[in-house]
């Protein structure tokens, strides 16, 4: 088994400064950190909107599980904060319409904030490949 250990960056200017990568791969597991609706230009998307903000997560952190050679269907686990846990159907939905064959283990948790304060939600996910 290949144990080295395997950083993937998504550009974040975050990631230096904090010290963190997007996702870390070792040997056949894959951790994606919390994972911001930040988009290519490094504006937020979808201000107010938890669905679009979701989407948006998941679609960085798919993109962070394929630089580090995995898939969704790899996915064991998912962590979705919210700072409103009263909106979790919203997110629940962009969640489902990702991982409703798979059906990771999840957890919605609400938290105070997040850095940027028109972040309503950050995710993280857990793959093992193979």
């Amino acid at each position: 088994m290949d144990l080295v250990r395997r950083t993937v960056s998504s550009g974040s200017p975050l990631e230096p400064r904090i010290g963190f990568s997007r996702a870390v791969r070792k040997g056949a597991h894959v951790a994606v950190a919390g994972t911001a609706p930040i988009g290519e230009d490094g504006t937020t998307v979808g201000r107010g909107d938890v669905y679009a903000q979701t989407v948006r997560c998941l679609d960085v952190a798919e993109a962070a599980l394929k630089a580090a050679g995995a898939s969704p269907g790899d996915v064991v686990r998912t962590r979705v904060m919210l700072t409103d846990v009263t909106r979790w159907a919203d997110a629940a939905r962009a969640h489902g319409e990702r991982f409703a064959a798979v059906r990771p283990a999840c957890t919605f948790v609400e938290v105070s904030r997040f850095i940027d304060p028109d972040w309503l939600v950050e995710v993280e996910l857990d793959a093992i490949v193979g």
